[in-house]
This record gives structure tokens, sequence and C-alpha cells, in this order.
């Protein structure tokens, strides 16, 4: 056997197996997979940075109201979903609104069905009630003879009826419960029963309190002298230089 050739044979298997068993230095990944993972790097610093502006920019176009605002999905929503109001009747008006007031009232009261102390059965209701009445003036009845015209024209007397109070309108919206405390027995029944109408005694108690209220207040007696007031204008208006108008019992 030659043996330049086998022992350039052996030298070539000893270069291949010093290159597969050579370790490669710690820490030094191969040049292809550290080009991959800096473009991976890149790309991903990239699409963050695009996203960051992104919503940079609809936060803005939010800000100036170019974009509908962005909502708390956690806030709350109210839905009405009530049926129209109907007509029921319609009322042909004869009278004249001659003032209004505006009460405000406040209610302290008790509820108790049984002897047991409060803090076990009854409650105690603090309730601030705002309501407005109407004085009016009723012309439907005013008959022929209302109405007096002297021979010369130039004098008349009108007889009208006394002013009078509507009932109390309730302002629903400036009345409150300030406040309530209830006994156990009576928090449980009414958890139990849901009765929807627990605090419908207070309204009741608020407007008739109103409604007294009005009727000891000037409220008729401003009524009557704007009744006056406006009837006096109108037959001036016509040519009378004398009106004398007259409040009589309805």
């Amino acid at each position: 056997m030659d043996p330049e050739r086998y022992g350039t044979v052996r030298t070539d298997r000893t270069d291949q197996t010093d290159r597969i068993a050579r370790p490669e230095p710690a820490g030094q990944a191969p040049a292809g997979r550290n080009g991959r993972s800096g473009r991976i790097r890149r790309v991903t610093g990239l699409i963050a940075v695009i996203a960051a502006a992104t919503v940079a920019i609809l936060l803005a176009l939010s800000t100036v109201h170019l974009l509908p605002q962005f909502r708390n999905p956690f806030a709350e929503t109210t839905v009405d979903r009530s049926s129209p109001a109907l007509l029921k009747s319609i009322s042909s008006l004869s009278r004249y609104e001659a003032a209004s007031g505006s009460f405000q009232v406040i209610v302290n009261l008790s509820q108790r069905s049984s002897w047991l102390p409060s803090f076990v059965e009854g409650s105690q209701t603090l309730f601030v009630g705002q309501g407005t009445d109407i004085a009016f003036v009723d012309f439907s009845k005013l008959r022929g003879n209302a109405i007096k015209v002297s021979r010369n024209r130039t004098a008349v007397a009108i007889t009208v009826p006394r002013a009078q109070l509507e009932p109390v309108s309730l302002n629903v919206r400036r009345s409150y419960v300030f406040a309530q405390q209830q006994g156990l027995l009576t928090r449980i029944d009414n958890f139990f029963s849901g009765n929807p109408n627990s605090q419908h005694q207070v309204y009741v108690v608020a407007q008739q309190k109103i409604q007294l209220a009005a009727r000891h207040s000037a409220l008729l007696t401003q009524a009557q002298s704007n009744t006056s007031s406006m009837l006096t204008g109108l037959m001036h208006s016509l040519g009378f230089k004398q009106v004398t108008v007259t409040f009589a019992a309805s």
C-alpha cells in the first residue's frame, strides 16, 4: 500500500474529527441564528411603536370630539322601556290663573303597628317636600247680569267669583327622603313583600300640609288683586273710564 495515500486519508479524517468535536466558544451563537433574533427584535419593537402611536392618535381625536368618547364598560346605564302616555280626556278651561305659590314642607312621619320598640318594628321617615299651588278665578259661571254698563257707557261693574285653589302639585324631582330608619322586622317585611308604596304615605302627608299652608297664605288675596287689575286694564282699553270689580261667592 502507498503510505502517502493512506497518510493523506488519515489526515483528512483527523481534520474532519477535529471539526466535528471542536466546541464553539461559550456565549457565541451562530451567525445565522444571531441575525434572525435581531430581525425579530426589530420587528417586535416596530409593532410596539406603531401600536402606541395608534392609541395616542385615537385618544387625541377622542379628546377633541373628532371620534366618539370612550365609555366605561362597567358604568351603570338606564334603559326606559315604558309605554307611551295615553290621552284620556280633554277639558275646556274658562278660568284665569291669577297667582301661583311655591311651598316647602318637612315631614317627620313615624309609623308603628305594635308595642315592639322602634328598632324592632316600625319606621321613621324625614321627608322634604316641594310643591306648587295655583289660585284661579272661574269665569265659566258668569251670567248676563255679571257685567253692568252705565247708560253713557263710561262706567262698568263686573262681578266675578272669588279665587279658588287647585290641588297641590308635588314636585317629585325636588322632593326627597332626607333620612329613614326602619326596624328589623319592617325591613324584612319590605324585602319580601316588595311593596312599591312603602313611601307613598309621606308624599300624601306632604301634599296635605302644602295644601293647608296655601289656604292660609296670601295666595288667594293676591289672585283676586291680580284678577281685578287684569279686568280693569281690559275695560280701560275698551274705552270705559270707571271700572268696578266685585268678588262674590261662587
